[in-house]
This record gives C-alpha cells, structure tokens and sequence, in this order.
C-alpha cells in the first residue's frame, strides 16, 4: 500500500533532486544542479515493467563529469522480497541505458535504514554472482537541519530532514528550525513546503507539532486531509451554504429552523452542491433533500 510518506518522497525526489545532496557529497562529487536531472518517462513501454515498482527513476546528465541513472526507493519497513527487487531494477536500468545506476533508499526508522544499507548477496555456495548494496537517505546520513539559514538556501533538504529525522529526539527542534525558515519565502512557496512535510510526517506524533506550526493555505496534495485543505475545505463548504440559503430566500422559500440546522450541519461539498443545484429550482426548501442525503 502506498503511503503518503511514501509519496512525499517520490514527489520531493522528482519535483526537487536536489534533495539527493548527501548522496553527492558522501561520493565525493559536486552539489547537483536541478537541471542536471530528467525524469525517465514511465509512457516508455519496455521500462514499464520497472517503473510500476520503483518510486522514482532519474538520469543524471551534468555538462561535466560521469553520467548515471539514479533508482529511488521509499522504505518504511524491512522487506526480504524487496530487496529480491532492487538487484533486478539495478540490472535492468544498467541494461536498458547503459549507464551505471545507483540505487539510493530512503528511511526515517534507523533499524531499517541499517538493513536497507545490505549488501544484498545472489550466491550458490561460496561464489557470488550480484551484489546490491543501496545507497541509504536515513538517519545516520541526512544532516539534522536546525539552521534557519540552511532551511532558506536548501528547503529541499530542509524538508527531507524533517521527514527523515521524524521519529528522533531532535525531531521538534528541527521542524521550529524548518518552519521558521520557510518563511522567508514567498507565501507560495512557504505553502508548498509545509505540505510536503506534513504529507511525510503521516502516522508520526511530530505531524500534529507541525499543523500547529501552518496557517490556512491552499492544499497542494489533494485527498491527504492535512490542516491546509481541510481549512480550504471548510471554507469551500461555508460558501456552499451560504450560496443555498440565499437562493432559497430570494426565491421566497420558507426555511425552517429544522431545514436550516440540516443546510448549515452539512460538510459534505458534494451533497452541499447537489442541494444548491436543487435549489435554484426547488418549489419548496424541503424539495432539496432525497431519502439518500445525510439526515440531521
């Protein structure tokens, strides 16, 4: 079952590469370029096959230096089978590109970021035939990122500490750090980072720390019930009441008190939409409800 923290991080890994930092600076290489970065298309159909079960498949093409394609792999648990998976995504995409591939997993929980590291043997007897050994974004590698000036130079970053960094005991000095940084954007953008962290603390007692860190915001992932688009939500709704209760008093509708408390109880958008429609032609306000709408 994909999780919204599993989601999180493929979306901040396809949206922000730049988040990949750690891997480069513990390789020894540059700090990578957003632009250094092409998504792999899933419409291709022989990588179809692949890219159904990897999260996020990159190709990392700078002006200069070694390029290579990057698998990466959210993990919130140990799996045996997956890593049965990994030494075939890491076989296939260097057949496929014929280019060396990495295969970076990323882990908030420490005992499976160490089982996550491998290596992962295909042996008979004493001769090994593959190895597998991912590159691990877990604990013990992704900084605990407690400087605001850091937050507003690599939010990406910023947000993955936060995330990764969820379940430790610095986790509440990192989200103020994160948060307060964050501001320093543009409303927009300070919008977006605090969804993305929020979607990848679900299931963790941090991400009530941080709603109470959000103000009221457009949602950008729909359907996760985060603090921003249950505001969003709510006043959607209020509006939709709102638009029904005048129409019905225009139109010189009786409204009951019992009619009234069952319109403005309402959260339900789509019901509240179906009843405005009604409204506008309904010969009497009871006219609006159907045995199937929700009762008092």
């Amino acid at each position: 079952m994909v999780t919204a923290t599993h989601e999180a991080s493929h979306r901040l890994f396809q949206e922000h590469p730049e988040a990949l930092a750690p891997v480069f600076e513990a390789l020894g290489l540059p700090p990578p370029l957003k632009t250094d970065f092409y998504e792999l298309s899933a419409d291709v159909t022989e990588i179809r096959p692949v890219e159904r079960r990897a999260d996020t498949v990159l190709k990392f093409e700078p002006d200069m230096g070694e390029h290579f394609v990057l698998a990466v792999e959210a993990q919130t648990k140990k799996d045996p089978e997956k890593a049965k998976s990994w030494a075939y995504y890491v076989s296939y995409l260097r057949a496929k590109y014929d280019l060396p591939v990495l295969l970076v997993v990323v882990c908030r929980d420490r005992s499976t970021a160490a089982w996550a590291a491998g290596p992962f043997q295909c042996a008979v007897g004493p001769w090994t035939t593959q190895v597998t050994r991912p590159f691990v974004l877990g604990p013990q590698t992704v900084p605990e990122v407690t400087d605001e000036t850091v937050v507003a130079q690599r939010p990406a970053l910023a947000a993955l500490s936060a995330i990764i960094h969820s379940q430790g005991p610095r986790a509440a000095a990192i989200l103020e750090a994160v948060a307060r940084g964050l501001v320093a954007f543009p409303p927009d953008v300070t919008k977006y980072w605090f969804e993305v962290v929020e979607v990848g603390l679900e299931s963790t007692p941090t991400r009530e720390n941080w709603r109470k860190l959000m103000q009221d915001v457009v949602t950008h992932f729909p359907g996760h019930g985060t603090l921003f688009e249950e505001k969003y939500l709510e006043g959607k709704a209020e509006g939709k009441i709102e638009d029904i209760l005048r129409v019905l008093t225009v139109r010189g509708l009786v409204i009951s008190d019992d009619i009234r408390e069952r319109i403005t109880g309402c959260t339900d958008l789509d019901t509240l939409t179906t009843w405005f429609e009604r409204s506008l032609t309904a010969a009497a306000a009871e006219d609006l409800f159907t045995d199937e709408d929700p009762a008092l």
